[in-house]
C-alpha cells in the first residue's frame, strides 16, 4: 500500500506504543485497571472519558513530545473504547477483525478475583 500520510509508520509505532503499555505501571499482578473498569460494566465510559481528557489537554501540558504522547493516549483510548463496543454490542460470539479474518470469542471476564 502506497500511504499518502504515513500511516504505515505511524501505526507500527502505534502498535509499540501499545505492546508498552502491557509492561507499564498501570500493569499490576498481570491486570490492567482497565480489565477490572471493563468487568465492573463501566469500559465504555472510561475509554471515551479518557478520549476526552487527552483530547482537552493536547496542548495545554509541555512541549511538543508531550502532545504527541496525548495524541497517541487518544488513539489508545479510542481503540479500547473500539472493541468495548463490539464487545458489548455485537449479538454472535464472533467479532470481525477485518473485511478478511474473523475471530471466535465467548466472552469471559477479564478479571477474575478467584
Amino acid at each position: 500500500m502506497q500511504y499518502k500520510f504515513n500511516e504505515g509508520t505511524l501505526i507500527a509505532e502505534f502498535k509499540n506504543y501499545i505492546d508498552s503499555t502491557y509492561e507499564g505501571h498501570y500493569c499490576q499482578g498481570g491486570f490492567q485497571s482497565s480489565e477490572v473498569i471493563v468487568d465492573r460494566g463501566h469500559g465504555l465510559g472510561f475509554f471515551l472519558g479518557n478520549v476526552d481528557k487527552y483530547n482537552a489537554r493536547y496542548g495545554q501540558k509541555g512541549g511538543p513530545s508531550d502532545h504527541r504522547k496525548d495524541l497517541m493516549k487518544v488513539l489508545h483510548y479510542a481503540l479500547l473504547a473500539l472493541n468495548e463496543h463490539d464487545r458489548v454490542n455485537t449479538k454472535s460470539t464472533t467479532v470481525p477483525l477485518d473485511i478478511d479474518t474473523t475471530i471466535e470469542d465467548d466472552y469471559q471476564p477479564f478479571y477474575s478475583s478467584n
